[in-house]
Order: C-alpha cells, then structure tokens, then sequence
C-alpha cells in the first residue's frame, strides 16, 4: 500500500510539471515578440533520466523537474538568461538534450553565439532527433546570416515531427522574413 502511494505521488508531481507550461502557454497566449512558444520540461522517460552507470531514484526526478520548471520560468518568463544558464547547469543533467538546448538557447539570447553554438551541437549528439533545438539552432542560423544552414534545420524538422509542427512552422516563419530586417529570434 505504501509504496503504491508513493507511487502515486510521484506521478503526480510528475504530471503537475509537465502540464504547467501547456497551461501557462495557453493562458499567456502563446509565445508572442516573435520567440517561439517555450518547449515543454523534458519528459520523464528512463533513457533521459539515467546516468552512464548510474540509476536516478524516483526522488531524484521530482526534483529534477522542479529544478528545470524553475529554470524555464527564469529563461521565459523573466528573462533572465544569466541565472537559467547557472540553474540549468546545476541540475548536473547537461548532457540532456532538452537542457543543453535550453542552455544554448539562453547563450543566444546573451549575445554569446559561440558558446550557444557549443550547446546546440551537443544536444544534437545526444539525440539527432530533438527538434526543438532543430529549430532553435536554426534561428541562430538564420540570425548568424546562415539562411541555406537554416532551409537544412527546417528540413529536418520536416523529416522528423512533419510540416504541421510548431516548431517547423516558427522556423519557416523566420526564414519567410526578409533578410537584414535585424529581427532578432
């Protein structure tokens, strides 16, 4: 019985965290100033939450994601990309692919296209297929004058989530604009 309770509580904690930014989305209107509408927090599956070697308990991921929330509100709501960076690095889960998205995304807003680069790429090793940072790296594409490099991310989203996609379509959008309007993603 305790353990099922246990249980229990852990999935709903789980499931408050990934349901506040669809709410938070909804009642703010979507992503507006152009930024594209922020990801979800990750989801809670076992090949994002382990370690190489070491196993995270079901303590550890609520807290995880409450870490990652807190971040996500710093970067979205407040903007304050200095402190999200620092707070998504301490969750000690940068190898993540939705946090070092997130870590590069908060680069770019600061200016530091290098460093934001560094981080885009290496979300994308550990897994090719997290369209988010297609899409985010693709408007550092088209930021950087990169507009064929971008038309290659949207393609990639294309082939991996369709057309249909928010995220394709954020970053078609982009590449719509004319370029040297200064618009800044």
């Amino acid at each position: 019985m305790r353990k099922a309770t246990v249980r229990f509580l852990s999935v709903a904690v789980t499931a408050i965290f990934l349901a506040a930014p669809a709410l938070s989305a909804f009642a703010a209107g979507g992503g507006g100033g152009g930024d594209p509408t922020p990801p979800p927090p990750p989801e809670n599956t076992s090949k994002n939450t382990k370690k190489k070697g070491k196993k995270t308990s079901f303590i550890e991921e609520p807290r995880f994601l409450a870490g990652y929330r807190a971040a996500y509100a710093t970067i979205y709501d407040r903007q304050d990309f200095v402190a999200a960076i620092e707070q998504l690095k301490a969750l000690g889960h940068d190898e993540r692919a939705d946090v070092a998205n997130l870590i590069g995304y908060s680069y770019r807003k600061l200016g530091d296209y290098k460093l934001s680069q560094i981080w885009y790429e290496r979300a994308l090793k550990v897994d090719p297929n997290h369209v988010r940072t297609w899409q985010y790296y693709g408007l550092w594409q088209i930021e950087q004058g990169n507009r064929d490099q971008a038309q290659y991310h949207l393609s990639r989203i294309a082939a991996i989530s369709g057309t249909a996609s928010e995220e394709y379509r954020s970053l078609a959008e982009a590449l719509e604009k004319p370029p040297g309007t200064g618009l800044v993603y």
